[in-house]
């Protein structure tokens, strides 16, 4: 696994993929992606310019409109196809995953997996993809409002799960008819490149798929104030997504924003707890809590709250941490960036009376292996307010703090009072509380007696600074199209 780069897939050093072939960039400028286990270089990458950008948006462009003259059905076979190679070549590209982003290896194989179910998802949604024909006010005259594509999109991903945030932006917007630039996250471009190589391999024609490695604030931001680009599909912190916001604002160009979260995990006393600590476990933990989605914050009814906190703890100290291409359950953070963020938010909690009931700290002795990379251990906070900022800024890291609460009600609004609203967790048994999340849980997305994870057929979306629109399913498959009205008199 050392040795794995991006020669595996036979894409040469310092590459970008645009308009069907792999070009050297505009500067010829490049940079290192280094391994955040023990900060190795993996590859070597384009620094991509605004020149590259302008490139790749031409020959979006050009593309656009013979790939919207192929049948839905058409389109969808070349989604087919990309699918099956990401199956055949699922193993390398999962190894190359984790090399770039530490995720431990079944994480890995579980986010190329849901890339290729994402991409088979929206090549079942071709025939799916409806108009209307309503009557008109005048004799013989009908109205029509197909749904047509926007023309360019530009995605952006982020770093945690590059290759299903790929085929969220890519399947949906080419089974449309639309083209696509992509713009992956600086820390972890490979993934996405690799799998550039193998819709080139499907045949996609030349010009649909785009690549552009490169910073966010310059080839990112030029490509969402473009007027060659027709919307904007982005996945990443609410502070980017904000100021992405800003910037589509000019052209009044339509945005997709799916950002951060601080998802409520509230447990009642007629809880299953077994069942809750499980969930809360996977919930906060896979992918060393770097999903937007994860438990985050928990709420305990107070009858229940020392037997879950007990077991719970317990859990989370039989985690742990290391070489994500070993039998362990968290690797490394992306960066050292993340691991001082991390630092800084304990070291706020302690200043604000949280107690610390688990550290995750390896044994004394142990710590050879953690001289290098980027490292954090799994921290367990108990808190007896609301308004501490652990329970109220997004941590994205394996930090996670409980606090009791006297019943629903008060659950509710302190799972209400934040500024995310993506998902949520609940668990009980009476049905009138789930009913009532229906109604009064103010987040896009609720999880009730289950852990995390979605499903390609379900609607992934927030409220607030979470995000607007969303991603998967039906509704998500709509977000690319646009619907045009027509008054067709044949008198």
């Amino acid at each position: 696994m050392a040795g794995l780069t991006l020669h595996n897939f036979g894409i040469a050093t310092g590459r970008l993929f645009i308009n069907g072939r792999w070009v050297e960039s505009a500067t010829g400028d490049r940079r290192d992606i280094f391994n955040p286990k023990d900060e190795t270089r993996v590859d070597t990458v384009a620094a991509g310019s605004l020149e590259d950008a302008e490139r790749a948006v031409a020959a979006a462009r050009k593309a656009q409109r013979p790939w919207n003259a192929l049948t839905p059905m058409e389109r969808a076979g070349f989604l087919y196809k990309l699918a099956d190679l990401i199956d055949a070549n699922s193993e390398t590209l999962a190894q190359m995953l984790t090399a770039e982003g530490g995720k431990i290896l079944p994480e890995s194989r579980i986010d190329v997996g849901f890339c290729a179910l994402l991409l088979r998802h929206a090549g079942e949604s071709a025939r799916r993809l409806e108009g209307e024909i309503l009557p008109g006010e005048n004799r013989d005259e009908q109205i029509w409002i197909p749904r047509v594509p926007y023309g360019v999109v530009v995605g952006i991903t982020a770093w945690n799960f590059p290759a299903a945030l790929f085929a969220r932006k890519v399947g949906p917007a080419l089974v449309t008819g639309n083209t696509v630039v992509i713009k992956p996250h600086e820390l972890t471009p490979l993934t996405t490149l690799a799998l550039a190589e193998l819709c080139r391999q499907a045949g996609i024609p030349d010009g649909v798929v785009n690549v552009i490695t490169g910073d966010g604030r310059s080839v990112g931001a030029h490509l969402v104030s473009h007027r060659g680009t027709d919307i904007i599909s982005m996945t990443g912190s609410v502070r980017a997504g904000s100021e992405i916001y800003a910037l589509g604002a000019e052209l009044i160009k339509p945005v997709r924003l799916e950002l951060g979260g601080k998802a409520p995990f509230i447990v009642m006393e007629d809880a299953d707890v077994d069942k809750a600590v499980e969930a809360a476990v996977t919930s906060k933990f896979f992918a060393g809590g770097s999903v937007c989605t994860c438990n985050d914050r928990m709420y305990l009814h107070h009858k229940i709250h020392d037997e879950f906190m007990e077991k719970f703890v317990a859990r989370v100290s039989r985690l742990s941490v290391g070489d994500p291409t070993t039998d362990v359950n968290i690797g490394p953070r992306i960066s050292s960036g993340e691991v001082a963020k991390l630092s800084q938010m304990v070291a706020r909690a302690a200043e604000q009376k949280a107690t610390l009931l688990s550290d995750g700290q390896p044994a004394e002795g142990n710590n050879t292996h953690y001289e290098r990379g980027h490292w954090f251990f799994p921290k367990v906070f108990s808190v007896t307010s609301n308004d501490v900022d652990i329970m109220r800024q997004e941590t994205f890291g394996p930090v996670i703090a409980a606090m009791a609460v006297d019943d629903f009600d008060q659950a509710l609004a302190f799972a209400n009072d934040s500024e995310y609203g993506l998902s949520a967790y609940v668990f009980t048994q009476d049905n009138r509380r789930i009913m009532r999340s229906v109604t009064e849980l103010e987040f896009g997305e609720i999880y009730v007696n289950r852990p995390s994870g979605e499903s390609p057929h379900g609607f992934h979306t927030g409220y607030r600074k979470s995000g607007l629109g969303g991603e998967d399913g039906k509704h998500g498959i709509e977000g690319f199209l646009r619907k045009k009205t027509l008054y067709v008199n044949y008198a």
